[in-house]
């Protein structure tokens, strides 16, 4: 025992002294930092240029619809394409949207419909980079690397959703909404640096059912079959359901509801919609982490059920008080209970 705790040190920090590994490493969390700029960033220019709820609620549903919409197509595309060419071009032109809107803004040319533009094309682009980062990391570390490597980037990109809304927040706080969406957007191209010089080996080619490499289907075939595939499996079907409606509960207050909390509730300006959102990262987190060490398999039927309840309470708990200690205490829970039943 003595000795397999001596070695899990260094075999968990092994794949950093590789410098593709490095690269893919700080590309991805200067994405997720990026996301995080653009929750508060999106939500903050709204209201102050409409002050309208509304008018918000638009342009976040403009940025979520497309992303998950084309994560499927970006997931399927990842098989066929190189994610590392996919993860650049997402991350470059995240970088000029994001300019354009902090552009815009700066000179006061932004409209809030070219805030639902710029958020359609975010959240399309952005999809294309989730599974892709996913995807790549067999390519850039040896096999027996892998179990460290997806530990490492578990840890960089929870950490980053954690830090990165707070920050966007005080960014905002310090200086103008506008420069949020600049400084997002040197996020986004520092990625894209990081990620093109990341050096990736040729995939194998996964073996069909006689031995024979498997044949490349179309993209249209592999999301059909994705699709059939969840159809047909009742505890699959079901469970996908389920999910999408509880998100469906919770969506909508976690964006429109927190960046009103923060403006109209509380006072606490961008910086307090920042802790917000880095609370509920934090508390997904230690969710994640309670799930993990706990194990079992429980009634996937039970756990979302008490999921639905654990959020309908603290729901009721953030329309009945003011106190931003106590806001912050709630969304933590929250964010404890979405993480454990991820696991």
């Amino acid at each position: 025992m003595a000795t397999t705790l001596a070695d899990a040190g260094p075999r968990l920090w092994a794949p950093v002294r590789h410098r593709s590994f490095r690269l893919l490493w700080t590309g991805q969390a200067l994405s997720l930092l990026g996301d995080g700029f653009s929750v508060v960033a999106f939500s903050w220019i709204t209201l102050g240029l409409t002050g309208s709820t509304l008018a918000l609620g638009y342009v976040l549903a403009f940025q979520a619809v497309p992303r998950a919409l084309f994560t499927l197509v970006g997931g399927s595309l990842g098989d066929s394409m190189s994610p590392r060419t996919l993860m650049v071009a997402s991350s470059w032109t995240r970088a000029v949207l994001m300019a354009s809107v902090g552009v815009a803004g700066l000179t006061g040319d932004l409209t809030v419909w070219m805030l639902c533009a710029a958020a359609a094309a975010f959240g399309t682009v952005d999809a294309f980079f989730q599974p892709a980062r996913v995807s790549i990391l067999p390519s850039v570390v040896d096999d027996e690397l892998l179990t460290p490597a997806n530990a490492l980037m578990g840890a960089g990109a929870r950490t980053a959703a954690v830090i990165g809304p707070a920050i966007g927040g005080l960014v905002i706080a310090l200086t103008r909404a506008p420069v949020a969406f600049l400084v997002d957007a040197a996020c986004f191209a520092l990625c894209g640096l990081c990620v093109s010089r990341v050096r990736t080996r040729p995939r194998k080619p996964r073996p069909d059912t006689d031995g024979t490499p498997e044949k490349q289907a179309s993209l249209g075939a592999r999301i059909r079959e994705g699709i059939t595939y969840t159809v047909r499996d009742p505890r699959l079907r079901t469970v996908v359901a389920l999910d999408t409606a509880v998100n469906f509960c919770y969506a909508g207050p976690f964006t429109v509801g927190f960046a009103t909390l923060a403006d109209q509730v509380l006072r606490g300006g961008s910086a307090t919609l920042g802790v917000l959102n880095g609370s509920l990262a934090a508390g997904a987190v230690l969710g994640t982490l309670a799930g993990g060490a706990l194990g079992g398999r429980p009634r996937v039927g039970l756990l979302v059920a008490a999921l639905a309840g654990w959020l309908g309470a603290g729901m009721a708990v953030l329309g009945l008080v003011h106190s931003t200690p106590v806001v912050v205490g709630t969304v933590l829970a929250m964010g404890f209970a979405i993480g454990f039943q991820g696991v």
